[in-house]
């Protein structure tokens, strides 16, 4: 993909979009290749299908989600989706179907068993294996072609880690890295420590370095700790590049990973630094963070997030996090285990759809994640998003260039993939205590753990490998509560 980017030269090409329900219009002018963008894709053999061969066009699918990034956005946002594609191109349209994030899944077993199941749903680790195991979801085989050039680089993401029986259950149309450690810069020149960037690009951003700084700034009597939010916990246990339920791609059967001495050893720095006061004490607050995370005002040094945490407007990210017109705003990887195999590591997450069981559109869907799936390596939209984070969010060159180092961690061969609530009410409840310990008012220690949930784990691990050697994703066509 590389190499089609690179052919973006010289040439002015007009991109006019319209936000959803507003009358306002925002034109672009970007630079581009003199070449057309699709005909560069079509020479790759990477093509969306004519609109005449194509059933699903001029239909509607219904969109299942607690949120709709589809069409909701910002009158001022400029917004290139694949969504855009599939309206104007295939004159299609998407219906949303809103629930609540709380009791979606009971909501959408109500929808599918009164024969008015929408059409698709977030292609997210929360239903896999455990919602596509009890039926309600369908393999997607039936209507994408993984071996079409349009999906190079996802073939293999989706029969590794999604998939039943050789079947696959999400059309992942990109997968990208879920936390990022964000810091100020100020903070850091005026503390005296080294930059986490820099330290990052000279192979240094160790554990022990990020404990020691962690250890040096967290001060409860001033009200500073060095870690607030609710997901560095998960994400250091993560970064030793292992979690504790691993998913074997090559039996595609899960297994207990809780006597793992890179395990015990995340989960001992997370012990470390709950004993050390480095943890804003979220109980203590009727278990709410801070408000705007102290990282501007100096009271947290780290903040564990989702990438799109630095994606607001500069008015918002300037007032929370710092002043981005000043470069103070950065973000880096998570920390890599001293004593591991030198890799930095970041859970990779998958971005696509999922058809549910019932669904009347399936065409439709498919239809969809293929237009999203050739936004994404459309050169000309790469190059309208990287604009709009460097003109629009004021992102800095050293911002851009991580985030690309970020996306290439989340798509390297070493990638750890972990399932959270996909594993099953039960499974889930035991690694999330597991995971999330250090964030209770008394931390611990990893041996108490074990001691506490490793024969839960063994047990519901076994009882979900159950489910999948007896499931068989070519006659289980009926939804089961």
């Amino acid at each position: 993909m590389k190499k089609i980017i690179a052919l973006l030269l010289v040439g002015v090409m007009t991109i006019a979009l319209v936000g959803c329900g507003s009358s306002s219009r925002e034109t672009v002018k970007l630079t581009l290749s003199s070449e057309d963008a699709t005909a560069i894709l079509a020479a790759a053999g990477i093509k969306l299908p004519d609109v005449e061969e194509t059933a699903a066009a001029g239909t509607t699918v219904k969109w299942f989600s607690w949120y709709d990034d589809l069409q909701n956005y910002s009158d001022d946002e400029v917004i290139n989706s694949g969504y855009w594609t599939f309206q104007e191109k295939y004159g299609c349209s998407v219906e949303w179907v809103e629930c609540t994030w709380g009791t979606r899944f009971d909501e959408l077993a109500t929808l599918i068993l009164s024969s008015e199941s929408p059409d698709f749903y977030p292609g997210h680790d929360d239903i896999f294996p455990s919602k596509c195991l009890k039926g309600m979801f369908v393999p997607v085989d039936d209507y994408i072609d993984y071996d079409d050039p349009l999906w190079t680089g996802e073939r293999d993401y989706a029969y590794n880690y999604y998939s039943i029986s050789g079947r696959p259950y999400v059309i992942v149309y990109d997968n990208t890295y879920d936390n990022i450690v964000v810091y100020n810069r100020r903070v850091m020149t005026e503390l005296g420590y080294e930059d986490p960037a820099e330290l990052f690009y000279n192979d240094e951003w160790t554990w022990d370095v990020f404990y020691e700084m962690c250890i040096d700034f967290s001060d409860p009597d001033e009200d500073m700790y060095a870690l607030d939010g609710w997901y560095y916990a998960v994400a250091l246990m993560h970064s030793c590049g292992e979690s504790i339920v691993v998913y074997n791609t090559e039996t595609q059967q899960f297994e207990s990973n809780i006597d793992s001495p890179a395990i015990e050893r995340a989960a001992s720095l997370l012990y470390d630094l709950s004993k050390n006061e480095c943890l804003y004490p979220v109980w203590d607050h009727g278990w709410s963070t801070r408000e705007g995370n102290g990282i501007k005002q100096g009271l947290c040094l780290f903040y564990f997030g989702y990438s799109t945490i630095v994606w607001g407007t500069v008015d918002v990210i300037s007032q929370e996090w710092g002043d981005v017109t000043e470069g103070e705003v950065m973000f880096v990887p998570l920390p890599r285990d001293d004593d591991g195999d030198g890799n930095y590591y970041t859970e990779s997450i998958p971005t696509g759809y999922a058809i549910i069981q019932g669904s009347k559109n399936p065409e439709g869907v498919a239809l969809l994640a293929a237009c999203m799936r050739f936004k994404v390596v459309d050169p000309t939209v790469v190059s309208l998003d990287r604009r709009q984070l460097e003109e629009k969010y004021l992102w800095t060159e050293e911002m851009l260039d991580m985030y690309d180092t970020c996306y290439a961690l989340s798509t390297a061969s070493n990638i750890i993939v972990t399932y959270g609530e996909g594993y099953g009410d039960k499974l889930y409840s035991v690694t999330d205590a597991l995971e999330r310990f250090s964030v209770q008012k008394d931390a611990s220690t990893w041996a108490a753990l074990k001691e506490s949930y490793g024969e839960q784990v063994d047990y519901y691990v076994d009882q979900l490998n159950e489910e999948i050697a007896n499931y068989d994703p070519y006659s289980a066509s009926d939804y089961a509560e």
